[in-house]
């Protein structure tokens, strides 16, 4: 969800307005990608790198996925399933219950499951994979000759999600970011040169229409 300050800045406006605003085009655009089918909706919101903001944007950032946290009824009426990917050692108390809040009373719900990636990075997630497989070895856990893909995959932060089939980049920026980097290994992605703010269930149409003009070959003949 890349764009929102230039997005501001282009309207004069603080930084935090055009989070606001991307906020909530992320709640119209989850609640379209439910309506039209889409089973599994996984959202940057917030990198491993993103720490380096001033220290201001990013508390406004936090404030600002707290309140959209707080009621936890919200996605229950909505029937999402919300789940979050990430290192939430870095979190506050409070945004790390409610976190914990929001999966609970969403578990059950059918409609969507949408993945919150919040202190998310690709890389770090498979070093705290590999940190994580390192230690049942060492305990005698777990044997060097059983870790094969499945292996890793399962102590990744998207265990039992599939992989993402098609990865939406607005704001005109042309790289992954460290988004998902195992999972991505065949994702198609599409880019799109408009900000995350003025982004448009249309918008996500035309993505999916490119889409559906590639051709999926995972390495064979088409």
């Amino acid at each position: 969800m890349d764009g929102n300050g230039r997005w501001a800045k282009k309207r004069g406006l603080p930084r935090t307005a055009g989070h606001k605003k991307g906020a909530r085009v992320f709640g119209e655009i989850a609640r379209y990608c439910r309506d039209i089918g889409i089973r599994y909706l996984t959202v940057y919101a917030f990198s491993t790198e993103n720490w380096r903001r001033p220290a201001d944007e990013v508390a406004d950032l936090m404030e600002l996925l707290k309140e959209h946290l707080r009621d936890v009824s919200n996605y229950k009426d909505e029937n999402v399933r919300l789940l979050f990917l990430g290192d939430r050692t870095a979190l506050d108390d409070e945004l790390r219950d409610l976190m914990r809040q929001a999966e609970e009373g969403s578990k059950n719900n059918t409609g969507i499951t949408v993945c919150m990636a919040i202190n998310y990075g690709g890389r770090d997630e498979i070093s705290r994979a590999v940190r994580s497989i390192a230690q049942k070895v060492a305990a005698g856990a777990l044997s060097p000759d059983t870790i094969d893909e499945n292996c890793i995959a399962d102590h990744l932060d998207t265990r039992g999600i599939p992989d993402p089939d098609v990865i939406i980049r607005p704001s005109g920026e042309k790289r992954s970011s460290n988004f998902l980097a195992w999972q991505s290994a065949y994702s198609e992605y599409v880019f799109m040169d408009i900000l995350w703010p003025d982004f448009t269930p249309n918008d996500l149409n035309q993505a999916l229409l490119e889409y559906t003009k590639r051709s999926r070959r995972f390495g064979g003949v088409g």
